[in-house]
């Protein structure tokens, strides 16, 4: 789509994002998520987007996965609101989402956590993300540990381990252009439908 202005954002944000995957050498995906304590201590750090529900409002959303018992989960508990910015420089674009963050269902995350490689199921259990680590043999000690604890049998999701949705209220798209004059245009959701207007560079 060559035009920043369109009736959904979410297809603009898809158009965008099938063409990073053709261009971006490594996870198109990945994207800063950007957390606050409850008395507005910032933190922020990259993870991975894993879904796209393509419908605004509560139902709506972008999609990762974490342990909840993390920094950023701690964050989201607190202060169940986030961003993310996805920035693409083989394009010269960048997505900016900003809304309230809501847990996906309980089916969905193990829908998710089971299609991961048994590997990472395995170190979901074994990690105590964010938490202090003396020795890496301390981490693989564990990662051998629950390895041997489901031996060849499942692996189930851990009860802190889900997936985070950032609803979108307010959704920025951004286009490079010469002499920094780049193209900006905003999306604001009321509750009811979409508001569009453009941005100075």
């Amino acid at each position: 789509m060559s035009s920043l202005i369109v009736s959904d954002p979410y297809a603009l944000f898809q158009a965008w994002m099938e063409e990073a995957e053709q261009s971006e050498p490594n996870d198109p995906n990945a994207v800063a998520l950007a957390t606050a304590t409850a008395d507005g201590r910032p933190s922020v750090r990259m993870v991975l987007l894993k879904g796209v529900v393509e419908e605004p409002g509560p139902t709506g959303g972008f999609v990762f996965y974490t342990n909840m018992d993390s920094r950023k989960g701690e964050n989201l508990r607190a202060n169940a609101r986030a961003g993310l910015c996805f920035h693409w420089k083989s394009l010269k674009r960048q997505v900016r989402v900003e809304g309230p963050v809501m847990s996906v269902s309980e089916e969905e995350a193990d829908a998710y956590f089971a299609s991961r490689a048994r590997d990472s199921r395995i170190g979901a259990w074994a990690s105590q993300q964010s938490r202090p680590l003396g020795e890496r043999l301390e981490l693989e000690s564990r990662i051998a540990k629950y390895a041997a604890r489901f031996g060849v049998g499942p692996v189930p999701r851990p009860p802190w381990w889900t997936g985070a949705r950032v609803i979108p209220e307010r959704i920025e798209f951004w286009r490079d252009r010469p002499f920094r004059l780049h193209d900006r245009v905003e999306y604001t959701w009321d509750g009811a439908a979409w508001h569009t207007q453009r941005l100075y560079p």
